[in-house]
């Protein structure tokens, strides 16, 4: 039985055969900074043991390891089809979403502050996964992620999304640069930002303005995680968090779904 620990979204997690899991920190065998479900094959942890806490999250949803499908994220909007051939593992195309009709395979995007989604259409039996950190979200991956759903016959009316967790509103300081990149697509979403603790500092709402691309594209559902990634280091990895310690090596957390039938 695994022990790795995930959350489940309540709108997904009715949906008949569908799996899916936001996945904690908890439940792997990663020591150290990357203690312990630390799900990146890309970082500096032994291979051998990422190999293990993606076996423990694979099981989690009853899947075996061979199943999970991850990318090389790049902080873009490029969407890659996982199709029958699909990849090995650690050798995912360079793109920051994933979209499938295949069943039993699973989708996983890693995160440490960014906003991991997850989309599905259960008429169509197509599901997709999106790693979202600020300059993907301004850039569009989201669309993109609906866009690739709909060219596998799925239909955005149908479609329900869940941001999974990751950096607060409250733990979220930016400067001008970001706050402008956003404001140059839309300046209504000026409403994402709050006053920061310091002049010409404001905080971002990151997973609001995620959510409310989605719904802009007119989904049936969305649901967002009230969970702060840096406010939990019990539960999960968090990059700003490493930030202002001083740096040094992170894990990230795993977020995947599936269809079975």
């Amino acid at each position: 039985m695994s022990s790795a620990e995930y959350i489940d979204a309540p709108a997904l997690a009715v949906v008949t055969g569908l799996r899916h899991g936001f996945f904690t920190r908890r439940g792997g065998v990663s020591e150290g900074p990357w203690a312990a479900l630390n799900c990146s094959l890309s970082g500096q942890d032994d291979r051998e043991r990422v190999r293990e806490n993606r076996r423990r999250a694979a099981d989690a949803l009853g899947l075996p390891a061979a199943a999970l499908h991850g990318l090389n994220q790049v902080h873009g909007i490029a969407v890659a089809e996982v199709d029958q051939a699909g990849w090995r593992e650690g050798e995912g195309p360079r793109a920051d979403a994933m979209v499938t009709r295949r069943p039993g395979i699973a989708l996983g995007i890693v995160t440490a502050d960014c906003a991991p989604v997850l989309f599905a259409e259960p008429e169509a039996g197509v599901i997709g996964a999106a790693h979202a950190g600020w300059r993907g979200a301004v850039d569009g991956v989201i669309e993109a992620t609906i866009e690739a759903m709909e060219r596998l016959g799925a239909r955005r009316a149908r479609m329900l999304a869940a941001i999974g967790p990751c950096i607060g509103q409250a733990s979220y300081e930016v400067g001008p640069d970001l706050r402008e990149a956003v404001l140059a697509r839309d300046p209504a979403d000026a409403r994402h930002f709050g006053p920061g603790q310091r002049e010409d500092r404001w905080q971002f709402d990151l997973a609001g303005y995620c959510a409310a691309r989605l719904r802009a594209a007119g989904l049936a559902m969305v649901e967002t995680a009230d969970t702060d990634t840096l406010a939990n280091e019990e539960r999960f990895f968090s990059h700003r968090r490493r930030t202002l310690a001083g740096g040094g090596p992170i894990g990230h957390q795993l977020s995947a779904i599936s269809i079975t039938v």
